[in-house]
């Protein structure tokens, strides 16, 4: 039997359950003083989508520092992020413990992002598995392929867009692969790296439809405008690296067998965890 493996993008389901509720005020700040609003809603969050695509196996992927190889690569990558508010700083340590109490690995390297190692658990485990990644980051799109596919969490809970292999062009207009070279040419600005200047994403979603790659579109420079031509001259070192910063790593070295992810918990845990945090009607989520 095909099992189904949920890969999930913890800060992005943290970052999100906090902000949903933060804007109004609201902490939730528990009896020791500890706000939990983030870990609360990550919950939700996460119990909705096991609910939703019932998978076999669910494992939490986190950002482990600011630091990567990327920002070895370049020194401004990510740089204009304002520090996480002092509210949902505990609260990095504490979702762990949580997700530990689901029985569930939390995997985390240094120098690498947690794309990566999604990245590299979906191309292990999608040769003989269905796996599926949440997340609220187009960045990770670029790694549908037959057995992967990728829900994006939309406004409100509950709402999924999801991509597959079979979707992906009439979604998108581009295969999945060619999601790099299209940051490579219109940089990102929630990473902080500029791609060429002066191309945006239609310009860049033209263009490779036309050349399909940047190599491509380089072999046949002269036959572009004359002012994506002076653009690309202008940025090409920028467009190599923006494409190498876009680019998911799917390489790197877990540790992990399928078996520890079997989503499978002891609920008088679970609730034990629940009840320390003060949570008070979660346990109603739990199947």
């Amino acid at each position: 039997m095909k099992q189904t493996i949920l890969l999930v993008d913890g800060m992005a389901l943290l970052f999100r359950g906090f902000f949903a509720t933060s804007f109004r005020g609201n902490f939730m700040v528990n009896s020791k003083g500890i706000p939990t609003n983030g870990i609360y809603q990550f919950l939700r969050y996460l119990l909705d989508a096991v609910d939703t695509f019932q998978p076999t196996h669910v494992i939490c992927c986190w950002d482990m520092g600011s630091k990567t190889f990327r920002t070895a690569m370049y020194e401004d990558y990510k740089g204009n992020r304002s520090e996480p508010p002092v509210e949902l700083i505990p609260q990095f340590d504490l979702v762990k413990e949580v997700v530990d109490a689901f029985n569930m690995p939390n995997v985390g390297l240094k120098n690498f992002e947690a794309d990566d190692c999604i990245g590299t658990l979906a191309k292990q485990y999608s040769k003989e598995n269905q796996v599926l990644i949440l997340t609220g980051d187009q960045d990770i799109l670029q790694l549908v392929e037959p057995g992967l596919d990728v829900a994006i969490m939309r406004k409100g809970q509950g709402n999924y867009e999801v991509f597959t292999h079979d979707n992906f062009y009439d979604k998108k207009g581009l295969s999945p692969r060619q999601i790099i070279d299209l940051k490579g040419l219109m940089g990102d600005t929630s990473d902080n790296y500029p791609g060429v200047k002066g191309i945006g994403e239609k310009t860049a979603l033209k263009l490779l439809q036309e050349h399909e790659t940047i190599d491509g579109l380089l072999a046949n420079l002269d036959q572009l405008p004359k002012g994506v031509q002076a653009k690309i001259k202008a940025n090409l070192d920028m467009l190599h690296l923006s494409r190498d910063l876009a680019e998911i790593r799917c390489d790197v070295p877990i540790e992990l067998t399928l078996e520890q992810a079997r989503w499978n918990y002891d609920r008088e845990k679970v609730s034990q965890k629940f009840a320390e945090l003060e949570f008070k009607n979660l346990d109603k989520l739990l199947s």
